[in-house]
Formats: C-alpha cells, structure tokens, sequence
C-alpha cells in the first residue's frame, strides 16, 4: 500500500522484491503511486510481475496488507475481517489502534516486535535495517549544517583540525553514525551504557568514554534497560564536558514504546561552541535525548548551536531503506507462508514476537495490559 504520514516516502515493497515473492508463488498487489517517493514507478512494479491496482481494490483483494508505518484511522478502517497487517506497526505506542486492528478481525504483524536475538529472525529485523540507514545519513546532515571541514586538511592556507564528533549511544544506528564519521575523517568519541558496546566501538577506530560514576544499562533482547533517575543524573553530569568539548554531537538512545532517555540539556547546550551542530535521531512526539529538539525541525540557538530533530531518517534515504526494509518484510512474509496461504502458528518463536492481534484478540504478551 502507499503511505499516507506526511512526509513518508518509503514503501514496503520494492521491485525486486516482488520478483521474489512472485517465485515463491505469491501474487502481489501494488497501490498506484506506491512506490513513487522512492523512485520506484508504477511500471517498474508491473514489469517485476506485479498486478498495479487502486487503493479500493488492494484492501478488497488482498490477504495481507504490507505498510511500512502504522496505517492512519481512514486506513485502518479499509481493513477486513480475516485481513493481515504487517509493518513497523509501533504497538506500544498507538495501542488504541491495536484494539481498533482486533475488535476489526484483523491479523496485525508488528516488525517492531521482533525477537532480535534469534539468528533465523535476523533476515526480518527491520529495525536493525530502518537503524543502519539512519545512522548513516545522520553524519551525512550534520556534515551538511557543520561550517567547517570533518578531517584534517592542509593546504597552502594552512591546516584545519579534524571535528570532534561524540555520538550518544552505540547500537546499529550509533556504529553506522561512528562508522560513517570516521570515514569523513572526524575524531571520533562514543558512549553507551552497556559495557559490551566498548570492544564494537573501539573496532570502528573510535574512542569509548569511560564515566565512571554510570553503572551498567545492559538490558535484554538487545536493548539497554531504562535507567533510574539517580543513574541519569550522573550520567548527564558526567556527559556534559564531553559534549562541551564537541563540534557534532548524534545522539541515537531509544527506548521501545516508551520517552528516549534525556542526554543532553539546555545548560549543555549552552556550553557549546558557536557552529555545533546536534542531530536527535531520536526526537519524536514522545520526545528526545536534547531538550530542545523537536521532531523534523531544525532550529539554531541563541548561542549559535544548531539543534536536528532527526525524528524519520530512513525517510530522507527512501530508495535505499526501502530496498532494505523490502528484503525485511519479504523474508516474514515467506515464513508465515504455509502451502501457499498465509498460516498464523503461536508455537512458533517468531509469530510469538510479532502478532499483536488475532481471531479478534490482542495476543501479544508484551501488550497483555490491554489498550488504553
């Protein structure tokens, strides 16, 4: 289906995708114009064996419908009983929506709820993919609104220094954001609460900071845990030097479902040099890790930081997260193929994780409080 959240340009399949699940004996439905924000045109979609149709027609003939971010009220309501959703569904945080998708009939299927430490699970992690793509053009936007040079150059003009670039957080996004940096030619520093994050930093050619006044956020599946209030605060005192002494900062710390942890505050902010630049991947109406960012928005401060509220990324490169999520929602698709009809398995490791709702139930254990 097309997106329809402003500013979206992604799409859930991509041509060559479609020639993959049409091999495995799949017809495939495309909406007009779906593929249109990422380059993909109508007839590249139907020369790849795909059936291009109106919206009316994809939500009357489809078996499963394929989005990238949750579906808006009007969308949802095109749904049918019997109907299969799958996408970055974001369950956790539109749960009135999960209860609307149930009481529909509706199967829904939430990549965002992928059991991540499964390696047969790794092919379908759109997080990861949708993550890499972000972290990338994070470097990318904040070179663009940096006014000086990212590696050292000397020239009969003389020598500038390298930038110092601290990215906040090092899952896929932060390595991609390290990776990409150090590549540009900037010294990098990096942080995380999870020890183990130290030897993957330090192999990028990066600089780990040491605060010793953190203990541990190592959480599970993945992710680091939420840390207390007491635990923050020292973080954020022993944060804010490092910050002061950086041109770029990325910051890149979200917890599912919940309010990104606040990494770097306004005093902070305040204590950086005119032309620094800070890019929040993680800004969203949930908030951020800057206190003054705002989602999609960029702002320059009184004291001549420039603050990115980054809040969808993978958007800004939408042929190549396409192409990535594609490969991501094709690999589910096929695994919940049985004998050529789609077959929902709560046994199963995978479908355990990722179905939110069916038979007209939220079956989800991560969502058995219900929807509010």
């Amino acid at each position: 289906m097309r997106e329809r959240a402003p500013g979206e340009r992604r799409v859930a399949l991509v041509p060559e995708a479609v020639t993959r699940l049409s091999q495995a004996g799949l017809d495939v439905l495309v909406e007009t114009g779906a593929g249109v924000g990422a380059w993909f045109a109508d007839a590249d979609y139907t020369a790849a064996g795909a059936s291009v149709v109106s919206a009316e027609e994809l939500f009357q003939q489809a078996d499963a419908v394929l989005c990238v971010g949750p579906p808006d009220e009007e969308t949802s309501g095109a749904l049918r009983s019997g109907q299969t959703l799958i996408g970055l569904l974001a369950p956790l945080r539109h749960p009135g929506r999960v209860n609307d998708w149930a009481e529909r009939g509706v199967t829904a299927v939430s990549l965002d709820l992928l059991p991540r430490t499964l390696s047969r699970a790794q092919s379908m992690d759109a997080l990861t993919s949708q993550a890499s793509v972000a972290g990338y053009k994070a470097v990318l936007v904040a070179a663009d609104s940096y006014d000086r040079f990212l590696p050292m150059l000397t020239t009969a003009a003389g020598t500038s220094k390298p930038a110092a670039v601290l990215v906040l957080g090092a899952g896929v996004a932060g390595l991609q954001a390290i990776a990409t940096a150090r590549r540009l030619g900037a010294v990098v520093s990096a942080y995380d609460v999870r020890p183990a994050s130290r030897g993957e930093v330090e192999s990028l050619g990066a600089r780990f900071l040491d605060l010793s006044a953190v203990s541990s956020g190592a959480g599970t599946g993945g992710y680091a845990r939420e840390l207390t209030d007491e635990e923050q605060r020292a973080q954020q005192a022993a944060l804010d030097a490092h910050i002061a002494r950086s041109d770029i900062v990325i910051t890149t710390a979200q917890v599912p479902g919940r309010k990104p942890p606040l990494l770097v505050t306004a005093r902070a902010l305040e204590r950086m040099r005119p032309g620094s630049v800070v890019v929040d991947m993680a800004a969203s109406e949930l908030g951020g890790n800057v206190e003054l960012s705002k989602p999609d928005k960029t702002a320059v401060l009184y004291s001549g930081v420039t603050v990115i509220g980054a809040g969808n990324l993978p958007s800004a490169m939408a042929t190549a997260a396409s192409t990535a999520y594609a490969r991501n929602i094709g690999a589910l698709l096929t695994h919940l193929v049985r004998d050529g009809a789609l077959t929902i398995d709560p046994a199963d490791e995978i479908q355990a994780g990722v179905v939110i709702t069916h038979n007209g139930q939220i079956v989800n254990p991560a969502l058995s409080g219900g929807p509010s």
